[in-house]
């Protein structure tokens, strides 16, 4: 049985594997506050104007510089997307809230910041760290056929049922697509940025005691949520 006030799951995957949707879930099933970090860094670079910078530690970082970053589909700088993450856990941990992470930590740097907090939070044992796989063929796919709801930003899966809709079925406003960010040409930057930055956090976890569960994406949102349930229960 599984203590929603003490749980921790973290969703990894490429572009498009279905984390926001599966976090989604698993939110509603496990009363976790969904942490949904890209809107956290989104918030944070998108209305970032020339001359805006912000210190952490002895670091200071050009806000306009992040924004570029976000919006070519470069992860933004470690340290200062960590400082980010990190102050919001430590609210939520007070509030007493389980938490599942999509999109955090995406790098090595990042995720030192972060893992000895949550262990520290919320112990070794209720840490749950689940790796959605499917190929960059169908990440590139996904991708350059998602929506995304004006209102909320809520993830919206292409497929046959959802192709001719227009507004979004749970806060009616309309759909439309991430500019730039979800072009063809973008997503590959993301699946180079991907493979190169985020995996080698497999190893890392392994070694804080971690145990990734590695599921296969492909397939509904139904069979995959199923997928991750069972994986959680092993």
């Amino acid at each position: 049985m599984l203590n929603s006030q003490k749980l921790v799951i973290i969703l990894l995957g490429p572009p498009g594997s279905g984390k926001g949707t599966l976090a989604t879930l698993l939110a509603e099933k496990f009363d976790l506050y969904y942490f949904e970090t890209s809107k956290v860094i989104e918030a944070n670079v998108m209305k970032a104007k020339s001359g805006d910078f912000l210190k952490v530690g002895s670091q200071k970082y050009n806000l306009l510089k992040e924004k570029n970053f976000w919006k070519t589909g470069m992860i933004c700088s470690p340290l200062l997307v960590g400082f980010w993450i990190k102050q919001k856990i430590k609210k939520l941990a007070k509030e007493g809230e389980g938490i599942v992470l999509a999109g955090s930590p995406r790098t090595l740097p990042e995720g030192k910041e972060e893992i000895p907090l949550l262990k520290k939070l919320y112990g070794s044992k209720n840490i749950k760290v689940v790796l959605v796989e499917i190929s960059a063929q169908e990440s590139i796919w996904r991708n350059s056929h998602r929506r995304i709801c004006q209102l909320m930003r809520h993830p919206i899966i292409y497929a046959k049922e959802t192709a001719q809709l227009k507004r979004c079925p749970l806060d009616g406003s309309r759909l439309v697509r991430r500019k730039g960010l979800d072009e063809p040409e973008t997503i590959k930057v993301r699946l180079k940025e991907y493979k190169e930055k985020t995996l080698p956090l497999i190893e890392y976890f392994k070694k804080q005691g971690l145990r990734t569960r590695k599921i296969n994406g492909k397939g509904s949102v139904e069979v995959v949520f199923k997928r991750v349930l069972k994986s959680l229960r092993r």
